[in-house]
């Protein structure tokens, strides 16, 4: 039994309980339960006041005067085309990413850059000291920028700072995860200090204008360690991601209430910082060989952006009993998937072969328009026969073999041309919409016909 005065609370997704146990019983996490004091903890409020009755709120139509929220535009083309235009005042941001992945490098950059503009930017850091920040400036040629920086974890003394002038336009911590509040009686880090400094923070901005950028550790999941609810507290969340085996970073917004979700901008980590790239889909291609069989180029979207991707798959007789099944960007039960529905649909045995599958360019792929280009770089790699070097491949393909159709099929479309290729193999409905240009593109209803025209050497041709 739990002693009086204290709770238990997951750590991964903030909910309480009276007792230990294993296992949460909210979110199904095991060994996530921490015990910590009762009192302002999860659910409760900084300084309760006993006995306050609350006031008359107000309350509006959905009709009237609205404003375009005031944004402050950093002029760095890829983070302002993830946050909606630049950064809105008076929101709060949580950006996460792995350790050593370059969050740190790229918001000292954004500051510098917003302080040059003529903005009063602050940059507080809870992890390092002013000497390590100022050599990382250095480093960057960041040394000169009109930035204020600190090096604290109290959230009461950073407010206490932010409070005793003019209100900044741009506050950024780093990280959440090592501040701490008075007003909770508990180690930094845990999830009742997470949540109450998160919440100091967010008043701030609503209350001052000031945009707050919050940076957020990562678990080994990939998801910003602390309880969910602080996603839900702020108004955009990005994640930086990235291999360290590649200089290429892709920043990705999964929530952002004044912009487009599933946007992503793509930086170059060099030695004087990061880079925008300003043609993603050049890049992913740049080392591409239209010889070897194996490679199909897939001409996906990424929020509102077109990308061509090259999606390579490797298959080779497997001496295990149980072939290996490998893969790196893109989902592995998806990729069960395919190889279920060429085996069953279409007759193609993968049964003693291992399948390696790669995606180019450290990026990871969500959208099952990718079906169609897996599959013929499957089928490419099976047979031997190399696919054309001037044909992209997307489309949905189903449990039943059936080739569907997805979004945007144009803007794919004339993104591929832009980067010379000539021709497509995309499902028939997209064609049906009369939305694409015909000459060039070859319509497939089912992903058999796909390995006919493998097969026979000629995927991709219009004219065969």
């Amino acid at each position: 039994m739990a002693k009086r005065g204290t709770s238990f609370v997951c750590q991964s997704c903030g909910a309480t309980t009276g007792k230990w146990a294993g296992r949460c019983d909210a979110c199904g996490e095991w060994n996530s339960l921490v015990e910590e004091r009762t009192g302002g903890g999860v659910g409760g409020t900084p300084n309760p006041v006993a006995g306050r009755k609350g006031r008359i709120v107000p309350l509006v139509g959905l009709t009237g005067d609205t404003e375009e929220a005031p944004r402050i535009a950093t002029k760095v083309g890829e983070l302002d085309r993830v946050t909606g235009g630049g950064f809105v005042r008076g929101s709060a941001l949580l950006v996460g990413g792995d350790p050593g992945i370059g969050k740190s490098t790229l918001l000292i950059q954004a500051a510098a850059r917003v302080a040059r503009l003529g903005h009063k930017a602050v940059y507080i850091s809870g992890e390092e000291a002013i000497g390590q920040v100022r050599l990382r400036a250095a480093r960057l040629g960041l040394a000169d920028a009109p930035v204020g920086l600190a090096a604290e974890t109290s959230v009461e003394d950073i407010l206490a700072t932010l409070t005793a002038g003019p209100p900044p336009a741009l506050v950024i911590i780093d990280s959440i995860q090592t501040l701490w509040t008075e007003t909770i009686d508990s180690t930094p880090g845990t999830v009742s200090q997470v949540r109450a400094s998160a919440q100091a923070l967010v008043r701030y901005a609503k209350s001052s204008g000031a945009t707050v950028i919050i940076v957020g550790h990562v678990t080994k999941d990939g998801q910003i360690a602390g309880p969910r609810v602080v996603e839900h507290m702020v108004d955009a969340v990005l994640y930086f991601e990235g291999d360290g085996a590649h200089q290429y970073r892709i920043l990705r917004s999964v929530k952002n209430r004044f912009g487009a979700t599933d946007e992503i901008g793509v930086f170059e980590m060099s030695d004087a910082g990061l880079r925008e790239v300003a043609n993603p889909s050049a890049m992913f291609l740049g080392e591409r060989s239209g010889r070897s069989p194996g490679a199909a180029v897939f001409a996906g979207l990424e929020g509102t952006r077109p990308l061509l991707i090259e999606i390579q798959a490797l298959v080779a007789p497997s001496p295990l009993g149980t072939p290996r099944r490998s893969v790196l960007g893109w989902d592995s039960a998806r990729l069960s998937m395919i190889l279920a529905v060429l085996e069953a649909r279409c007759g193609v045995r993968f049964s003693q072969n291992d399948v390696y599958l790669n995606v180019a360019g450290g990026l990871r792929i969500t959208e099952t328009g990718a079906d169609l280009a897996v599959a013929a770089a499957l089928i490419s790699s099976l047979s031997g026969v190399a696919l054309p070097a001037d044909c992209v491949y997307f489309g949905e393909v189903s449990l039943s073999g059936a080739v569907r159709p997805v979004s945007q099929g144009q803007s794919r479309l004339k993104e591929a041309r832009k980067l010379g290729f000539s021709t497509a193999v995309v499902p028939e409905a997209n064609i049906s919409d009369g939305k694409v240009d015909e000459a060039a593109v070859t319509g497939l209803s089912e992903l058999a016909e796909l390995v006919s025209r493998i097969a026979a050497g000629s995927a991709g041709d219009p004219a065969s």
